[in-house]
């Protein structure tokens, strides 16, 4: 579904990215891990259309989709999340979704005329698949941080994409709550046929659900493979997951 090849990302002086490779089967859960400063950010920015770069090509479905804007990436059926919460605050929980919805059908126009008859069981079922019904009408900004991050997967799921894009879905959350959001993710792949790519600093998490990981070292990928095979490669090891 997804090939990033040879792709490259500078600024000024420094390297983000250098000639990283990544590749994501349809209906796969692709994990991408490293260390901070690796690189996993830009290279989901580079993805999704935040960022241009500077070399290399990103394929989708077959079709080069390197430096195309966000909104027609996102149009072509890819969604993100961020790894800081990218909400309305102080709009309910219900028309963040509703927003979303409308926006993917080309309706954003009209979102003051007739928005609150717009969508409802469309939205209501989105927020049904990730457990937020019963906050529908709550302000997103008083949510939990849990909370809100799962609100922010409910609007990527509103473009209806077919590869959805978790930039460390769990980051800031309690115990309990990164069970529950690993979860969601874990039955949202199933039941919705989603192509999933996340990046995440928890290993167990990472292990527990990841069917490919690809780990990145200084903007490149040190290796890209199932998680048995990464967990035994001796690099991986010295630089990741502490050795033996």
């Amino acid at each position: 579904m997804l090939k990033v090849e040879a792709v490259e990302k500078s600024f000024g002086d420094f390297k983000a990215v250098d000639r990283a490779n990544l590749v994501v089967e349809r209906g796969e859960i692709v994990a991408v891990i490293g260390p901070n400063g690796a690189g996993k950010t830009t290279l989901f920015n580079l993805i999704t259309g935040q960022l241009k770069p500077d070399g290399g090509r990103i394929v989708f479905k077959g079709e080069d989709i390197t430096g195309l804007p966000p909104y027609e990436i996102c149009k072509k059926g890819i969604a993100r999340s961020f790894q800081i919460v990218n909400i309305f605050h102080r709009l309910t929980v219900f028309e963040n979704v509703q927003v979303a919805v409308l926006s993917h059908r080309g309706k954003s126009s009209r979102l003051l005329e007739t928005a609150r008859r717009m969508a409802v069981r469309e939205t209501m079922e989105l927020l049904e698949a990730v457990g937020l019904e019963d906050k529908a009408s709550e302000i997103a900004g008083t949510l939990s941080h849990g909370d809100q991050k799962v609100l922010e997967i409910a609007i990527a799921l509103g473009n209806e994409p077919e590869l959805l894009i978790l930039d460390e879905p769990t980051a800031g959350m309690s115990p309990e709550e990164t069970a529950s959001t690993i979860e969601l993710i874990r039955r949202l792949a199933e039941t919705r046929n989603l192509t999933i790519l996340f990046c995440e600093h928890d290993m167990e998490i990472v292990f527990s659900i990841a069917n490919s990981i690809m780990v990145m070292h200084q903007g490149r990928t040190l290796i890209q493979a199932p998680p048995g095979e990464v967990r035994a490669n001796r690099e991986v090891q010295e630089a990741y997951l502490g050795g033996e």
